[in-house]
């Protein structure tokens, strides 16, 4: 590949992605797509309506991504999650740290996104606390303590910590028929349970708007996994994939990138610091968010009712920022975009941070009634 090819299809992938996340940008905000609002309405209200929302993202997810991976156009082991080891305990604590700190922040990185195109200041700080906090994480003082405390505990698999990899171990059958299998196994069960509750009970706009954010993680996939694979750099002669900043495959996700952003816009004349993947779809979810809430007439000003309010968001973003690099992803990194993967990590990801949303929703619950 030339330089010229190269950098043309950069441009083409950078444009493609935002694009990409603009539309889900709109879609989020208009079927009010939302993870710690799918949690807070099950334990508030006993109303599951959201969670489906959800399943459908993840049940779609996993039956594209398994299509992609049988088909040859995205290698799971050349994507961010591929590795050996299973760092079981930066899951679950990084899982709950963001869980407990998305309700604190009131949504999780894409949601304060949205929240910010329509015009939310909160979101606005939170935002930039979140991605100092996940630098620091990636970079400086507590990626220290990330590295010493937790990602030294982890389980070495012999293998790549994907399901599939670990069935086709174990059982000795062809792992491309494992992976297509359990993914579309596992994705038809997801739907299914999305689909459970009674034609007239069915939130048919909500399901819409998780089927479409599942289909906007499958077509990143294959955006940074096929379009942007470069079989020879033109400087390096490296296997690579262009635009992503791991120089692997990448899909959406909203923590890291955010942070990237923000290193982006304070070393802008460093020659070195470029747009990446993760970094546009940030920027293509806000814009995307702002030109619905324009066209609705719905954009707004809305600050901080109080002090409690301020330092409650402002706690929710540190230990976002935390919690979303130390796990690998958010609800939507770890919760539809590397659960699509089937990585055995995951789960325990997903499953405290589901876990850690709770408590905190609890809390305030324990609050207000002691107030009451």
């Amino acid at each position: 590949m030339t330089p010229t090819e190269y950098d043309a299809l950069v441009r083409t992938t950078l444009a493609g992605i935002f694009v990409l996340a603009a539309i889900l940008g709109a879609v989020v905000r208009a079927s009010r797509f939302c993870t710690m609002g799918a949690i807070s309405d099950v334990v508030y209200l006993g109303d599951w309506g959201r969670m489906r929302q959800w399943a459908m993202a993840i049940g779609v997810a996993l039956c594209g991504f398994a299509v992609l991976s049988a088909s040859g156009l995205v290698n799971p082991h050349h994507t961010l999650y591929a590795s050996t080891q299973m760092l079981w305990l930066s899951s679950i604590t990084g899982g709950l740290l963001f869980g407990f700190g998305m309700v604190l922040a009131s949504g999780c990185g894409i949601k304060n996104l949205v929240r910010l195109g329509e015009g939310n200041l909160k979101s606005l700080v939170v935002l930039l606390v979140m991605g100092l906090a996940a630098l620091m994480t990636l970079k400086g003082l507590t990626a220290v303590w990330r590295v010493r405390l937790l990602d030294a505990v982890q389980w070495n698999l012999g293998g790549m910590a994907f399901l599939p990899d670990l069935a086709a171990r174990a059982t000795h059958w062809a792992l491309p028929a494992l992976r297509l299998g359990l993914g579309l196994a596992l994705g038809a069960l997801a739907l299914a349970w999305a689909l459970r509750a009674g034609r007239s009970q069915r939130d048919w706009r909500g399901l819409a708007g998780g089927a479409l954010v599942g289909l906007a993680v499958v077509a990143a996939w294959w955006l940074s996994g096929h379009h942007a694979e470069v079989a020879e750099h033109p400087q390096t002669l490296e296997h690579m994939y262009a635009t992503t900043q791991s120089g692997r495959a990448e899909s959406l996700s909203f923590v890291t990138p955010v942070a990237q952003l923000l290193e982006w816009l304070m070393y802008y004349s460093d020659a070195n610091r470029v747009l990446t993947f993760g970094v546009v779809a940030a920027l293509g979810v806000l814009a995307g968010a702002l030109a619905h809430a324009l066209l609705r007439r719905e954009w707004r000003v809305q600050g901080f009712a109080d002090a409690r309010d301020l330092l409650n968001h402002l706690a929710g973003a540190v230990l976002m920022g935390v919690g979303g690099v130390t796990a690998m992803g958010c609800t939507v990194g770890q919760g539809v975009s590397a659960i699509s993967t089937l990585h055995v990590a995951s789960l325990p990801a997903v499953a405290c941070i589901v876990l850690g949303a709770v408590a905190a929703l609890r809390l305030q619950q324990w609050r207000m009634e002691r107030m009451a």
